[in-house]
């Protein structure tokens, strides 16, 4: 029987988690009413600082050198549960590449169909589909293409993965430790405050789906932080060993021709990604795009057209280059 073993499970598990063991984010400050700068995801937030998108981050990254130009790899950063405007966007995206390396801890040559794979009445897919009710989003495995021909299957069968938390000592249980561990700190940097109250509110809010989605929110921005965690100082099977694979396929498309390509997976996988395209192939961030994957905006503030907003701050070292933000689907004037 075919087992998929996405990162989206874990990612809705921890959020869940955290929602509920007081690790919440939300009691945290900013300053000047800004958005916390993030670079493969970010919470936007209007005037009255009420979360208005939850943003993914789309990052291009190229070379100067003479025997590297033309060779571009898009870090695509994945929200595993998002808008069905995201995924659509998303797919417009993807036609346009040679190839786009996805994650899925999954057999080697599994080719996922048209609307995902049915994985029946596990506890896990009734979580997942309880989510999906709840919060009014979609499913990434659903909605994104994963037929097309330049659609590149680059992560660990189930086999390869358990193998190597084996070596490397792991264990579900460690993994959840460190998490716990992230989530008290991230606590004990908030004051103590937890989101636990909010989240009885939202369960009660006339638009429950659109309070809950806020509530959560701040939780996914700092989703990949809490991975990061994961990781450790000396990598993990999760993270590090995963993108090992990545790099492997990115490899061998190069080595046929490739030029244009993507890697999509998970925001927390994104900075080693980052670091090992610049380490190993000399690429660097030219430019980021973002994406709406939550639209948080009131109902009666829904928009209407396609606007900009304004960019990201670019990082302290002027390592990147910002396009002006463009938001998937509509935005109001």
């Amino acid at each position: 029987m075919q087992r998929y073993l996405t990162a989206r499970t874990v990612i809705l598990c921890a959020a869940v988690l955290t929602a509920f063991a007081a690790a919440a984010r939300a009691g945290e400050t900013r300053s000047n009413g800004t958005e916390k700068e993030n670079r493969f995801l970010r919470l936007v937030r209007g005037d009255d600082q009420r979360p208005v998108a939850l943003q993914a981050a789309i990052v291009r990254c190229t070379s100067a050198e003479d025997g590297k130009k033309g060779l571009t790899v898009d870090l695509v950063a994945a929200v595993h549960v998002a808008e069905r405007s995201y995924y659509q966007t998303l797919n417009r995206e993807f036609a346009k590449h040679d190839a786009v390396l996805y994650e899925l801890v999954a057999p080697q040559g599994t080719r996922v169909p048209r609307g995902g794979a049915h994985s029946g009445g596990s506890p896990v897919s009734l979580l997942q589909h309880g989510m999906k009710n709840v919060l009014e989003l979609q499913f990434q495995l659903e909605e994104i293409d994963y037929t097309r021909e330049n659609m590149v299957h680059a992560d660990m069968s189930p086999d390869q993965f358990t193998d190597s938390m084996r070596r490397r000592g792991e264990s579900v249980f460690s993994m959840f430790f460190r998490m716990f561990g992230y989530a008290l700190a991230q606590q004990s940097r908030s004051g103590g405050k937890s989101a636990d109250g909010q989240l009885l509110v939202a369960l009660f809010d006339k638009n429950r789906a659109l309070a809950l989605k806020r509530v959560m929110a701040e939780q996914f921005e700092d989703m990949d932080g809490m991975l990061l965690a994961l990781d450790g100082p000396d990598g993990s099977t999760m993270i590090s060993e995963r993108n090992k694979v990545a790099i492997a396929a990115l490899r061998k498309q190069i080595a046929v021709g490739k030029q244009n390509l993507a890697i999509f997976y998970g925001a927390g996988h994104m900075p080693d990604l980052l670091k090992r395209l610049r380490d190993d192939f000399g690429l660097v961030p030219v430019h980021t795009r973002w994406l709406t994957a939550w639209n948080l905006k009131s109902p009666q503030k829904q928009p209407s057209q396609q606007e900009q907003l304004p960019p990201e701050k670019p990082p302290a070292d002027g390592s990147q280059d910002h396009e002006p933000l463009v938001e998937a689907g509509t935005a109001e004037k």
